[in-house]
């Protein structure tokens, strides 16, 4: 009998779900785990949604067609074409409303640091500020960094890498000590 048995950095991985043991004895195969500094992080070059998008728009055109027929595509394609539109909308409100602004420039950069979270998007950074961001990095370069500044003097410097927020730090001019 050949015993497969994966281990992880936290010991041998138990495989027995239920507490219960087998009738037949030992357990016949092992689920790996993933090991904890590849889960800290997202795995470089994986992006399922590219996968996972298109495979659930196909999953539900065949839905539609197995419960309706051609209405059922029909009504699954005006969903998704609606979706795509709201977003499409979206995108070009938020993007015209920061074409207005000076680049760069926001009301509040401590506020702006106060709303910022890890993993925005860069659009929503866009909605947020209301302004489109002073590159600071070379053009095309991973990870792009920008700048937002305030009448104070005060500036907001954002990492993004694949178009979401990884880090930021807020600069404030030095204070009289009055």
């Amino acid at each position: 009998m050949v015993k497969i048995d994966f281990t992880s950095s936290e010991g041998p991985v138990n495989t027995n779900f239920s507490g219960a043991k087998p009738a037949w004895g030992r357990h016949l195969y092992a689920i790996p785990t993933v090991p904890a500094a590849a889960s800290a992080g997202r795995m470089p070059g994986m992006n399922f949604k590219t996968v996972l998008v298109p495979v659930a728009a196909l999953g539900l055109l065949v839905a539609g067609y197995l419960s309706y027929g051609p209405p059922g595509i029909a009504a699954v394609g005006g969903a998704g074409l609606m979706w795509l539109l709201l977003h499409y909308t979206r995108m070009i409100q938020v993007l015209r409303r920061a074409g207005r602004r000076p680049i760069g420039q926001v009301g509040s950069a401590v506020m702006l640091n106060a709303r910022l979270r890890p993993g925005l998007p860069l659009l929503q950074v866009l909605a947020l500020t209301r302004a489109l961001g002073e590159l600071r990095s070379p053009q095309g370069a991973q990870p792009e960094v920008y700048r937002w500044s305030d009448g104070s003097g005060s500036w907001v410097e954002a990492e993004f890498g694949q178009g979401r927020l990884r880090h930021w730090q807020l600069h404030r001019p030095p204070t009289d000590g009055a």
